[in-house]
């Protein structure tokens, strides 16, 4: 005989699943402008590092062909640029902190008279730009980017081969630092690489055709 009563329902099918804290941290979506700041100053040096090192060796070694005056020009324009960069970013950054700044205590201040303006302080201060992290940024991705052409020049004597090395390392890693940026920030990565080595290519041509005469 079959049983009018209707089954109990089973809670490990029925009953929703109860989120935690933790999991809707790890649901939540990263926002990825938050690494704008530091990655356009990264990617920044890292290429004029590349660029303006490689350029200046090449100049000078049209000048006088010797590997060791090619080398010294090299880590001198490495340790300049990577100070002047730092210096730069972190300057430039800093107005734009204060700008900010400024732009939320006029926002509190507005809030706090009625205006009907809410502030999310929490959220403010999060976006709010990091000199110090800029200025490092900048400053070790020159350095890095510099460091490419002065290895790839450091150990072939004759003179055009090693200009032909510096060229080729010089493209091969503006490839790199373009999808490197392109993958931190979640950006198209071929547009990327197509910018920064053409880009790249175009600052070095006019020492370029000075070097091979």
């Amino acid at each position: 005989m079959a049983s009018n009563q209707i089954p109990h329902p089973d809670p490990k099918f029925d009953t929703p699943p109860q989120l935690t804290i933790d999991d809707l941290e790890q649901n939540k979506e990263f926002d990825y402008s938050k690494r704008s700041q530091w990655l356009r100053a990264a990617v920044l040096g890292a290429n004029d590092g590349l660029v303006s090192t490689a350029s200046l060796m090449m100049e000078v070694g049209a000048i006088k062909q010797d590997i060791k005056a090619m080398i010294l020009t090299g880590f001198a324009g490495l340790v300049a640029g990577a100070c002047s960069m730092a210096i730069g970013e972190f300057v430039s950054v800093y107005s734009q902190l204060d700008i900010e700044v400024a732009q939320m205590e006029r926002d509190k201040k507005r809030a706090e008279s009625g205006a009907g303006v809410e502030i999310d302080d929490c959220e403010n201060k999060e976006s709010l730009p990091n000199p110090v992290q800029a200025a490092a940024a900048s400053a070790l991705a020159f350095s890095a980017g510099a460091m490419v052409p002065l290895l790839a020049a450091s150990f072939i004597k004759e003179y055009r081969v090693r200009l032909a090395a510096v060229a080729a390392a010089v493209s091969v890693a503006l490839v790199v630092f373009g999808w490197l940026g392109a993958a931190l920030g979640r950006a198209p990565a071929v547009r990327s690489c197509a910018r920064v080595l053409f880009g790249g290519w175009l600052a070095m041509a006019v020492t370029k055709p000075n070097c091979f005469n």
